[in-house]
């Protein structure tokens, strides 16, 4: 897999997951609802810690910085 998430991305992505967990840890959200949000965020940790999208390769997107 070519990494194609820049560190912008994957920041932007983990604070987004992060306020979903606290969103469900605070019972803000519950029910079905907490449970699509909370599979998504964990998908935004995943795709950050290995700096790869498939959904980015689909699109042809790279957020990445070329050397």
């Amino acid at each position: 897999m070519k990494k194609n998430m820049g560190s912008a991305d994957k920041t932007i992505r983990i604070i987004i997951a992060l306020a979903v967990f606290a969103l469900y840890y605070f019972n803000v959200i519950g029910g079905t609802l907490a449970y699509v949000l909370m599979a998504l965020a964990a998908i935004f940790v995943l795709t950050s810690l290995v700096s790869f999208c498939p959904l980015y390769t689909l699109f042809g997107i790279s957020t990445c910085k070329t050397k």
